[in-house]
């Protein structure tokens, strides 16, 4: 019974194998011999591609973690120039370009244009056409051979022929189409990547497209920035595409090529952007993608996939940055609305040479004391990154100068805020002690001998006269006869030392571009005016000039905020840095935390920084500058401040500065205010009060969420 069981299952299991194999067999066959022909043709029909995926950008925060630019995703289109020109798909190419243009304009986006002439006749160049549109137009004209000095008109004319370009078009309908194909053909002899024709497409723009059917338009996937705080423009930056030196390199900077970029890479062109590029830029990874002979994608593997950028934690208070920028904003119109009333007032009694320019441009730095880590770096007028691409030539050409970074790069006189370093300098090489006193004599007569011409007056000379004072006492009454003795004991080359040791003139070491200024000495002086040897030639009065903040001496804002820390903090000053830290861009991973770094310790006695601090002290709560007394009069924190009044000329307006730190007591702030011709430095208490305000009172009493509110307005 066992062996006929046993037999019966081994006869199944032989017919079961045989059926599986004759199914095999069958489907073999049909697939080799009778749809094999189909497979192969279908095989070689279908096209592999390997295409760049691009890595996300980096974030950008705050010091407190508050988001202020960030990426998304967007999708752009691309021009097939392989399917617009192939003439089985595409009857009328302009044709297709115009359309398309249309939908573009319809739905409310924007086409990228790169051909540098005017859009409607009569056709001329751009008048501030970039480098790199000019160096892509050289090199498209060289390689069709024509004239590197044709006319924007007989180009065009070339670019009717060159693509066939109907006269049954409009003159502007016929700059679109040119525009369109010479990017195109552009890209191809400049051997960059391909032409984007629509960064950031809408989804209805991409909708429409496909439901018309339009052909040769791909769309890929990319990112733009976003920007989540309108402050801070100057210091933020932007992105955008590498030009060819960038990309190449040069003989001081490694090329973008050298890092292993793709050429069509975005990349930070200006500010935090440009400085933290090497943190920000992620991996870009590849797919390969296979379409068939229809254009369907029938196939997508990834190569690499794409590792996003890291994210950047800067030292700013973008709250206190946004204080800041509002401060100059109100208070700088409130100076012109005066200004206005007194120029009428001059004009209509005849004194037209007390007539007075307009305030034109300020910037306030605040820095910690105790690390000079810069919480607001502040210049105004500024504008909107937002909208940067749309307006990047209307700011450019704006003579207000929004683009320019006044707290970094804008160089000032510091007037009577340079006298403390006179005055540690005095104080410290033995020439005056804290208690010694001067009598302010009104003129100072020493060198009347040698040139009567220069006798250098104090600003009170006329009204009245100091009387005996000592170091902290011409802090608070900024009496320039007393620094103009302590200045002339010491002589332009001690002064230039100390205010070397203050970090006046030097570097700071913020890792974005800044003007390094110059301390007044004699070789400096004999550079600025190298043409003329009579004003090349140092004399006793520039020494005296020097003395109070004059001459031919030029800081930053920034410097100044870091010179009064280290006033603050007792000589101590540190390198300041606008980086805090950087994260991977999930977040888990710490890689990279700043320490403060000491720069240098101007080593005094204590008792000569307690002069010096009491002086300011004194200039805010004597009353003897009235403006600063009561600007700062019933507030809830106690400061030390200096005013500067810098001149520059007769019946011109003169820079006005302002230095201070809080509390008096134990400083954690230092800041700096400059105004371009802001008039007398006093004047700009009402800016320094508006953001010590924000600092000491409104912060610590606002909840986050009104925070973002204010941030957004």
């Amino acid at each position: 019974m066992n062996r006929v069981v046993k037999s019966t299952r081994i006869v199944a299991l032989i017919l079961f194998t045989a059926i599986l194999l004759s199914i095999y067999a069958v489907s073999l066959y049909k697939l080799q011999i009778i749809e094999g022909k189909k497979y192969a043709e279908r095989s070689q029909n279908s096209i592999s591609t390997d295409e760049t995926v691009k890595a996300i950008r980096g974030n950008i925060y705050d010091r407190y973690g508050r988001m202020l630019v960030t990426s998304r995703n967007c999708n752009n289109l691309y021009i097939d120039s392989g399917q617009l020109f192939n003439a089985e798909k595409v009857e009328d190419p302009n044709a297709v370009i115009l359309q398309l243009v249309r939908l573009v304009q319809e739905t409310g986006n924007e086409w990228c244009d790169e051909l540098p002439i005017s859009m409607d006749s009569p056709f001329v160049y751009d008048q501030y056409m970039s480098d790199e549109d000019s160096t892509r137009l050289e090199l498209f004209l060289e390689d069709k051979k024509w004239d590197a000095d044709i006319s924007a008109v007989e180009l065009m004319a070339k670019f009717r022929t060159r693509y066939d370009i109907d006269n049954h078009y409009t003159s502007e309908e016929m700059r679109i189409i040119a525009g369109i194909r010479y990017s195109l053909n552009m890209h191809f002899v400049v051997q960059t990547t391909d032409y984007i024709f629509v960064e950031d497409a809408s989804m209805e723009l991409i909708a429409r497209i496909k439901e018309l059917g339009i052909p040769a338009i791909k769309v890929k996937t990319s990112f733009v920035r976003e920007y989540h705080t309108p402050y801070a423009a100057q210091l933020l930056g932007y992105i955008g595409k590498m030009s060819a030196e960038e990309y190449n390199g040069t003989e001081t900077r490694v090329g973008y090529k050298e890092k292993d970029y793709k050429y069509d890479s975005l990349v930070g062109k200006d500010g935090v952007e440009y400085a933290f590029e090497d943190w920000l830029h992620g991996e870009d990874g590849e797919v390969r993608i296979t379409t068939n002979a229809s254009g369907t994608t029938t196939g997508m593997v990834y190569l690499s996939e794409p590792e996003p950028g890291n994210n950047v934690y800067l030292t700013l208070d973008i709250a206190l940055q946004a204080a800041a920028e509002q401060a100059l904003a109100t208070h700088i119109a409130k100076l012109n609305e005066q200004r206005e009333l007194e120029n009428q007032e001059a004009i209509l009694s005849g004194n037209t040479d007390e007539v007075m320019e307009y305030a034109s441009g300020g910037a306030l730095v605040v820095v910690d004391v105790k690390t000079s880590e810069p919480l607001c770096i502040a210049s105004y007028p500024t504008f909107d990154l937002e909208n940067i691409m749309e307006n990047f030539s209307e700011l450019v050409q704006d003579e207000s100068a929004p683009m320019f970074n006044r707290a970094l790069n804008g160089t000032y006189a510091p007037g009577s805020t340079f006298k403390p370093v006179t005055g540690i300098a005095a104080l410290n090489e033995g020439k005056v002690t804290v208690d010694y006193t001067i009598h302010d004599e009104g003129i100072f007569t020493k060198y009347s001998d040698v040139d009567t011409s220069y006798m250098p007056t104090c600003w009170i000379y006329g009204k009245g006269s100091h009387g005996d004072v000592n170091m902290a006492k011409a802090i608070e009454h900024s009496c320039n006869y007393y620094f103009y003795t302590v200045g002339d004991l010491l002589g332009i080359d001690r002064i230039a030392k100390y205010a070397q040791m203050f970090g006046l003139g030097e570097p700071t070491g913020i890792e974005l571009p800044e003007s390094v200024g110059h301390m007044a000495t004699p070789e400096y002086k004999a550079e600025v005016y190298s043409e003329d040897s009579t004003e090349s030639e140092w004399f006793v009065g520039d020494t005296l000039a020097a003395s109070i903040g004059q001459s031919v001496s030029l800081f930053s804002p920034l410097q100044l905020a870091n010179y009064t820390a280290a006033i603050a903090n007792s000589g101590v000053r540190h390198e300041a840095s606008i980086l805090r830290a950087v994260r991977s861009y999930d977040g888990t991973e710490s890689l990279y935390t700043r320490e403060p770094v000491v720069s240098g310790d101007v080593d005094v006695d204590e008792s000569y920084y307690e002069a010096i601090r009491h002086g300011m002290r004194l200039v805010v709560t004597s009353g003897n500058s009235l403006t600063v007394y009561e600007s700062f009069l019933g507030v809830d924190y106690t400061l030390g401040a200096k005013t500067g009044t810098a001149q520059r000329g007769e019946h011109l307006a003169n820079n006005a500065c302002f230095i201070c730190f809080a509390p008096y007591d134990d400083p954690e702030i230092a800041m700096a205010v400059v105004v371009e011709k802001g008039g007398a430095g006093a004047n700009l208490a009402a800016i320094a009060k508006d953001v010590l305000d924000f600092y000491f009172i409104f912060q610590d009493s606002t909840s986050a969420a009104e925070t973002e509110l204010m941030l957004l307005r």
